[in-house]
């Protein structure tokens, strides 16, 4: 089956306080976007789209710079995830069979993790994967509520989440596999009917749901995939961990 990937690289990351893109920020002397690219290759997946955005001459200026080849897209106007990959429709009609979907700004996004989600996409013959982690302290993080069988039901945001939901600790990690012709067929139903008027991707989830299409998860091993660095601070937590767990050797 024919496997290629799309990164999130369109972010701003402000309060980085860096003049680069949020996912050329460094854990251990190396950008946050390397990282998942590493994790790609490694996981088998040379045939990689990043969705660049924000200070995209410095996203051009890297990925050039690389020994292999990297496609991009650009989002000229930031409006969400479902929006970032809808810039990248030409790709995904290139390169039919599935799709992964990674975030640059979260640099444990690891090979293992990233081979097993597919393994679960495969097995359990779905159109989406949602990669998921149970964590400690979800707070903040869309939860993930399941069907009897199992498979998704839904991932209900902090916000929108009663008590019962606000116990739960298996979190979304922003991962996603899909079936690259399912994705390409929901993406244009994917509406802005909200208060941000953003295109957001796990939209494209509900819509598969909704034609009965089976939406499947799968639970990360490891939970440091889902940490990311919004600021300066939580960038040397990243550095940190990476150090006391020997992450990147």
């Amino acid at each position: 089956m024919n496997k290629c990937a799309l990164i999130l690289a369109g972010g701003e990351g402000k309060r980085m306080k860096s003049l680069k893109p949020k996912t050329l920020c460094e854990v251990l002397d190396k950008p946050m976007l390397q990282w998942v690219i590493d994790a790609l290759k490694k996981a088998g997946i040379d045939n990689i789209c990043v969705i660049k955005g924000f200070a995209k001459e410095y996203i051009d200026e890297y990925l050039t710079a690389l020994p292999y080849e990297i496609s991009t897209a650009y989002q000229a106007e930031r409006l969400g995830t479902g929006h970032a990959v809808m810039m990248a429709k030409d790709f995904l009609k290139e390169n039919k069979g599935s799709v992964v979907i990674l975030g640059g700004d979260a640099p444990f996004m690891d090979a293992h993790t990233i081979a097993k989600a597919y393994d679960e996409h495969v097995s359990t013959e779905a159109f989406a994967t949602v990669i998921s982690a149970v964590i400690d302290d979800p707070q903040g993080y869309g939860r993930i509520t399941r069907e009897a069988d199992g498979s998704l039901k839904a991932i209900v945001e902090q916000k929108d989440a009663d008590e019962d939901t606000l116990k739960i600790k298996e979190i979304n990690s922003g991962g996603y596999w899909f079936d690259t012709e399912g994705l390409l067929s929901v993406l244009d139903r994917i509406t802005a009917n909200n208060n941000a008027k953003e295109y957001y991707l796990p939209d494209a989830l509900k819509i598969l749901k909704s034609d009965g299409k089976r939406v499947s998860v799968y639970i990360a091993e490891n939970p440091d995939t889902v940490l990311g660095a919004n600021d300066p601070e939580q960038l040397k937590g990243l550095e940190e961990i990476a150090k006391a767990k020997g992450y990147g050797i």
